[in-house]
């Protein structure tokens, strides 16, 4: 009975051991994934500050229009209580009675912008109202409103009142479209001569997919030769590749800027040699645009690639060979889909910075070759129009993380294949 109870205890020892072990390792465990997060917290706390916050903040002010509310505080709160089609004396008193103040505090026209710019017979509805306004209260201020102008008492009028002088808005959203919207009419096109986001937009992509395309037919053999040449040769070509990022992009810029101008480098060489009679215009159109970006954006594609170059054993090429296969047959089949994940990486990397240049397409760019970029800019500095811009930032976000998204598929597609 004492030796059976005697193991009994030890197992009963053993099994306590384990537990105190099994508690201990997930105890170490716990400690090491809390020093693994205290690691990484710096670069998250940087990254929601300097990334996720003014996105946020982008997304929120496309939306936000806070006009009607600010200057005209005691009609809208009135309007936003009162559910009725055409609303109640009150809401008219108010009306009016924060015109008379934003005419005195000359804040009528900001009180407006809104009106002015999503919809031009309401804002002059307004407008005229608010000039015509009596000095002294009436007993009826509503009839006073429809008297005036039998706009007034239109549910359709109050429908797009309410709607535009909402605090939350998709107006400028749908304008980066070429769209507008209105309660009353729903959602238009609007005017030939006003078309001008998709156009712009749609010419970002084309540029971007253009210095992307030639980029890669310039990056490709550069990297099969710096990838396949001696060591000593090989580092010498990559010091080559890897100066332009030791001079900072706006002089780079003002290079291109010095050689291509109708006074510069390449037309003095083009004249002397009488290959021309007269300048080449290369500036402030699609062609310097094009050499600008490539000559900046090229080591972004070329590196990818060469990594992926570098990693690809010449055995797979050789074995080709040795089974019949001739030089073209063993590219294209073997070698090339093999260098698709560096292919991939490079152009997503290249026509996603493409997107959002800014720098080089203004200052070597013409009218014809606006960006997004360019006219957020334009939005933010000359118009003061953060909303706008906000949307337009959005607009260009989606594009951005939609070909992020695609390209990552294809770049997992093409490292299966390759596999």
């Amino acid at each position: 009975m004492s030796t059976k109870n005697l193991q009994l205890n030890d197992s009963l020892d053993l099994l306590e051991d384990r537990k105190h072990l099994k508690k201990a390792l997930r105890n170490a465990e716990k400690r090491s994934r809390l020093r693994s997060l205290g690691l990484t917290a710096p670069l998250v706390v940087f990254l929601l500050i300097f990334f996720a916050l003014p996105v946020v903040y982008m997304l929120f002010y496309s939306v936000y229009t806070p006009q009607v509310k600010e200057y005209l505080p005691r009609f809208h709160e009135a309007l936003q209580e009162d559910n009725a089609v055409i609303p109640g004396e009150e809401v008219f008193q108010l009306l009016a009675k924060d015109m008379r103040s934003s005419k005195k505090a000359h804040t009528l026209a900001r009180a407006l912008k809104l009106f002015r710019q999503q919809d031009i017979p309401l804002w002059r509805l307004l407008k005229k109202t608010s000039r015509k306004l009596p000095r002294q209260e009436v007993v009826s201020m509503k009839a006073w409103f429809i008297q005036h102008n039998q706009a007034w008492g239109k549910a359709e009028t109050w429908a797009d009142i309410r709607s535009i002088g909402s605090v939350f808005t998709p107006f400028y959203l749908t304008k980066t479209l070429d769209y507008k919207y209105s309660a009353s009419r729903g959602l238009q096109r609007v005017e030939e001569e006003e078309r001008l986001y998709v156009k712009v937009l749609l010419n970002t992509f084309g540029i971007s997919m253009m210095v992307t395309l030639i980029a890669l037919c310039l990056a490709f053999p550069v990297a099969y030769l710096i990838a396949h040449t001696k060591p000593k040769t090989a580092n010498m070509l990559m010091i080559l590749v890897l100066l332009p990022f030791w001079t900072s992009l706006l002089v780079r810029t003002y290079a291109w800027i010095v050689i291509l101008q109708r006074e510069g480098l390449v037309n003095q060489i083009l004249l002397s040699t009488g290959l021309i009679d007269a300048p080449l215009e290369m500036m402030h159109n699609r062609f310097g645009v094009y050499v600008t970006m490539v000559h900046i954006l090229l080591p972004f594609m070329l590196l990818p690639i060469y990594s992926v170059m570098q990693a690809i054993p010449d055995s797979y090429v050789k074995a080709a060979l040795n089974l019949g296969a001739n030089p073209a047959q063993a590219f294209f089949r073997i070698y090339l889909p093999l260098t698709l994940p560096g292919v991939a990486a490079g152009s997503l990397l290249v026509f996603i910075l493409s997107l959002g240049y800014y720098i080089t397409p203004t200052l070597v760019g013409g009218a014809k070759e606006t960006m997004v970029s360019m006219l957020i800019a334009e939005r933010v500095n000359v118009f003061l129009n953060w909303s706008l811009a906000g949307a337009l930032g959005v607009m260009l976000f989606i594009a951005t993380l939609l070909i992020a998204v695609v390209g990552r598929r294809f770049l997992a597609a093409g490292t299966m294949g390759s596999q």
